[in-house]
């Protein structure tokens, strides 16, 4: 079968306006011949009556006592609604469609409640509903475990529902709709003249992903990576096909801007806090001490450099204070700077290429911008920067790769 995964987020379903976009996509794909399958989010933000936020904000004002198995349970209610108002719509439009929940689906999990992984995926009720010509809604973010409890998959769950199922599926496409036509090369509201892009692979958004940019989750795309079925990022208000999500390989085979940078695009992510720590000389079981008591304490902790004399990593800021004391409860004298911002230049196309961290460094000594701390791979260059020049280091980044062209 022509199979097409479709997934719409909260934004995509949260007025009447939006679901008349989400519906005419579906209809699109009918008219093409697809055999289709769409993954739904909660409807809207927080605030708004279903979304999942709401619902936890729910439980805070009722006892907050809700033990993780039965938030479970509750969380997944707004998928749910949203699919089963889906399905309405779709039967007024004289288009066959039925729900399933996510294990319904035959979306199987760990029983790590909150934030539960897929061990196992047996689409057999989606494939029948296909065969009968019906469009099968499922509720996103959702799954059970083999002991049959209810489960949900953790922030960014339901395009991670999405990339599964189409894996599993063998689709010809994942389509995420979004509230933006497809990836930028950075952040709009950031750099005005941010540029939609056409073509990356799963390694540039899945470097994007994890740092900053918030089109699409990460571990969706490994999914997706993995399978290696292409994904769209569009928009629910355009009928632009967005970007392709695809291998290196085939995201540059056609020739478009793309394929002349060694830069794709810029990714930030703020409030975090610098921890350095000195070593006496002749003591060099710092890095050791200083790793385990974070682990042991659950700290979360990046942008890790070590050298003999030290160490340098980064926190959340809202975790420094607590990093602090454990650091000086062992006798360290931690240097801590506040309110940093991590900015990451990534390119499927620079490994190999001479210049470009010397471009980096002056695009940001030109815009009068200090770097704290460096680190690089294969397809990424972090810089870390104080947070009140984060801005100015973005766009001064973005004009200097052109990323704008």
């Amino acid at each position: 079968m022509k199979i097409l995964v479709q997934k719409f987020g909260g934004t995509s379903l949260s007025t009447v306006e939006a679901r008349t976009h989400v519906i005419a996509h579906i209809q699109d794909a009918l008219a093409q011949n697809f055999k289709l399958v769409v993954v739904v989010s909660a409807m809207g933000r927080k605030g708004e009556p279903y979304a999942t936020d709401t619902l936890l904000d729910w439980i805070q004002n009722n006892g907050n006592q809700l033990p993780p198995r039965e938030k479970d349970m509750l969380l997944c209610c707004g998928e749910i609604i949203s699919a089963t108002t889906l399905c309405s719509l779709l039967l007024s439009e004289g288009i066959q469609a039925s729900v399933l929940t996510g294990a319904q689906a035959g979306i199987t999990t760990n029983n790590q409640f909150g934030n539960a992984k897929i061990i196992a995926v047996h689409p057999w009720r989606i494939l029948e509903m296909l065969e009968h010509n019906q469009v099968a809604i499922v509720a996103g973010f959702q799954g059970q475990t083999s002991k049959q409890e209810l489960t949900t998959l953790g922030r960014g769950g339901s395009d991670t529902t999405a990339t599964a199922l189409g894996v599993a599926l063998k689709a010809n496409f994942i389509d995420i709709f979004t509230d933006v036509d497809g990836i930028l090369t950075a952040d709009p509201r950031i750099v005005e003249d941010a540029k939609p892009l056409k073509h990356v692979s799963y390694l540039e958004i899945c470097n994007m992903a994890h740092n900053g940019a918030k089109v699409i989750h990460p571990r969706a795309v490994e999914i997706a990576m993995n399978g290696q079925i292409p994904i769209r990022v569009r928009s629910t208000f355009s009928k632009s096909l967005g970007t392709l999500v695809t291998s290196p390989e085939a995201a540059f085979s056609e020739k478009d801007s793309t394929t002349e940078r060694s830069v794709t695009g810029i990714a930030n992510f703020g409030q975090l806090t610098q921890i350095q720590v000195s070593a006496e000389e002749g003591k060099y079981d710092l890095q050791l001490t200083v790793f385990k008591t974070m682990a042991k304490q659950h700290i979360s902790i990046d942008f890790i450099n070590v050298n003999p004399s030290g160490v340098s990593y980064t926190v959340f800021d809202h975790e420094a204070p607590r990093a602090y004391m454990l650091l000086k409860e062992l006798g360290y004298e931690p240097v801590l700077t506040s309110n940093c911002a991590k900015v990451s230049i990534i390119g499927g196309g620079m490994n190999g290429v001479p210049g470009i961290m010397a471009q980096i460094v002056e695009a940001l000594t030109e815009a009068d911008i200090q770097i704290l701390q460096s680190a690089d791979s294969n397809t990424t260059i972090w810089v870390l920067v104080q947070g009140t020049d984060m801005v100015k280091a973005i766009q001064a980044l973005h004009k200097k790769f052109q990323l704008h062209l």
